[in-house]
């Protein structure tokens, strides 16, 4: 039995998604935040030394990270379509879009979180310093990036709708979270209606909801 060590808001909710998308058996083993720090407990820690979540256990197999997870996953249990194959323009992108969704993707989303907390966490006397310095931040580097990388998947979900080839893959899975992050941190307007397509027909999908049922509802942080 695979077991998911799964912290309320967060990204393991992806990997939820995948074995509801696989068909294959599960445990969720849940794990809360510190109320004031947001931050994992320390039973995490008795897993992986990082005590961050996504982590499996796959009998005495420990995965951490997301798209190394989605990667061990598709490679022991293959079947279900989910990747295209190996050596093929369909198969190079899947590799490509898998690491870029935790890498260039979620640099600015993870600023803007950031920076926008900052002002709410600093002294009385220093606010209005941070917050300036969180504006400027903001409006010249961070939301800048932000804007590039959406137009970006804007322009590549319009060749098929989804990001590794004509059909849904574990790769549109990974990128799931940097959208609904990017639409919770800037709204898509009219201009990006390829993203707000892929997130209804994504946010459609029975393994989806299904995930959604056994990990929680979550906020994209």
């Amino acid at each position: 039995m695979i077991i998911v060590h799964h912290l309320n808001n967060s990204r393991s909710q992806r990997v939820l998604w995948l074995l509801e998308e696989m068909g294959l058996p599960y445990e969720v083993k849940r794990y809360e935040r510190d109320a004031a720090t947001m931050l994992a407990p320390a039973e995490l820690r008795a897993i992986h030394p990082l005590g961050k979540s996504p982590v499996i256990q796959d009998g005495d197999i420990v995965v951490a990270e997301t798209g190394a997870i989605m990667e061990y996953l598709l490679e022991t249990y293959p079947g279900g379509g989910l990747r295209p194959a190996a050596g093929t323009p369909e198969g190079r992108r899947f590799t490509y879009w898998l690491h870029y969704a935790e890498g260039s993707a979620m640099t600015p989303l993870l600023l803007k979180l950031i920076f926008g907390a900052l002002p709410d966490r600093t002294p009385g006397l220093l606010k209005p310093l941070v917050k300036a310095i969180s504006k400027k931040a903001g409006t010249s580097f961070i939301d800048p990036q932000i804007a590039a990388h959406t137009a970006w998947w804007e322009a590549e979900l319009s060749k098929t709708g989804w990001f590794a080839g004509d059909t849904f893959s574990a790769a549109d899975i990974m990128m799931s979270f940097p959208l609904e992050a990017g639409a919770s941190r800037v709204p898509y307007g009219p201009d990006k209606p390829r993203l707000k397509a892929f997130l209804a027909a994504i946010h459609a999908r029975p393994a989806y909801q299904r995930a959604l049922e056994r990990g929680g509802p979550y906020a994209y942080a």
